[in-house]
């Protein structure tokens, strides 16, 4: 699932859709494709090596992987139910790749591809486009229920507010995700100007926290969309 969300940064970048936020912010780094893909290439190899040797008593990587996929598994059962085992690659995915590129900005020189709103957005559709694919897969045709209302007489009406709220989810996911992380990486640069000792050790740790918290954000987020596709329209 990794690939997808480069491939639609790349996309992003080729088509101008975030061309406001690099003329009004000022925004022109191109490293986070290449960034992305140091974080695709470090889970693959924390994945090969964490599941080579299958131990009993884990240890190492592989009790810290293993840790990891217990409190995903165990989120997803209680955010989406049974049927939310289904998708744990997908949602394990969102939270590693977010995860890594948010801490990865904690490194000396270099840059978090989620304080890049090319990587945010096509992050962002592709919980959009899942979150439909699921639910038509789900259900078929009778997924448009979803967009109808529980009253007749007022379903064309509902079906737009549907589709419109729809349509924020991708934006609000992007912005939330691009603001925290765009906003601690200017935050922290100005402070090694003015203060470039203890401030700025403050301040990377309180990114620790915030790198954390926008991660569970999103991948929340990401679970409740799709686990409300999963469900019945009433």
């Amino acid at each position: 699932m990794i690939h997808p969300f480069l491939w639609l940064s790349w996309l992003a970048e080729q088509l101008h859709i975030t061309a406001f936020f690099e003329e009004t912010l000022h925004i022109h780094e191109s490293d986070h494709i290449l960034y992305g893909w140091l974080v695709a290439l470090l889970l693959l190899l924390v994945a090969f090596f964490a599941s080579r040797r299958k131990d009993m008593v884990p240890t190492g990587i592989q009790n810290l992987m293993e840790a990891c996929i217990e409190i995903l598994e165990g989120a997803i059962e209680e955010t989406m139910g049974e049927k939310g085992r289904a998708y744990f690659p997908l949602i394990a995915t969102f939270a590693l790749f977010i995860l890594i590129s948010n801490l990865m900005g904690l490194i000396p020189g270099f840059y978090p591809s989620t304080a890049n709103i090319n990587t945010d957005v096509a992050l962002a559709l592709t919980v959009f486009v899942m979150t439909h694919v699921v639910g038509i897969k789900e259900h078929g045709l009778r997924y448009v229920k979803h967009f109808m209302g529980p009253i007749l007489w007022l379903a064309p009406f509902m079906f737009i507010l549907e589709v419109i709220g729809h349509l924020a989810r991708p934006l609000s996911l992007s912005l939330r995700l691009f603001g925290n992380m765009w906003g601690h990486e200017i935050i922290l640069m100005i402070f090694l100007l003015l203060m470039p000792y203890f401030v700025p050790s403050v301040m990377m740790a309180l990114g620790f926290v915030v790198a954390l918290i926008q991660t569970y954000v999103f991948t929340l987020l990401a679970m409740a969309y799709i686990a409300g596709s999963l469900d019945e329209a009433h």
